[in-house]
């Protein structure tokens, strides 16, 4: 299945990752690989991770307090937020029409 991404999504991801090399050296590319794992899940599993709405779910990363925000639709997965979980939960859900929540 293949995936897309929502403009706001790729701008978060980057930031993230911008934030995270800002610590650190080398913390920005641990992070991206991370959230490419939580992305390959999705990809393998796409009904498996926590329901947030209707079409909505969400797969968190393991050692970032982070969450790949998705939709399954009917040939690719659109990634709605790559978000920080301790920020504004519900903040990607003014990124959808209504009806694709």
């Amino acid at each position: 299945m293949d995936l897309r991404f929502l403009e706001t999504a790729k701008a978060e991801f980057w930031e993230a990752v911008g934030h995270y090399e800002q610590e650190r050296e080398g913390l920005g590319a641990e992070f991206a690989r991370e959230v490419s794992k939580a992305l390959d899940r999705i990809v393998l599993y796409p009904n498996s991770w926590c329901p947030l709405s209707q079409r909505t779910r969400q797969c968190r990363t393991h050692r970032f307090p982070y969450a790949v925000v998705y939709q399954v639709r009917s040939d690719h997965v659109l990634v709605v937020a790559v978000m920080h979980l301790h920020r504004e939960p519900r903040s990607w859900k003014g990124r959808m029409p209504s009806h694709e929540e």
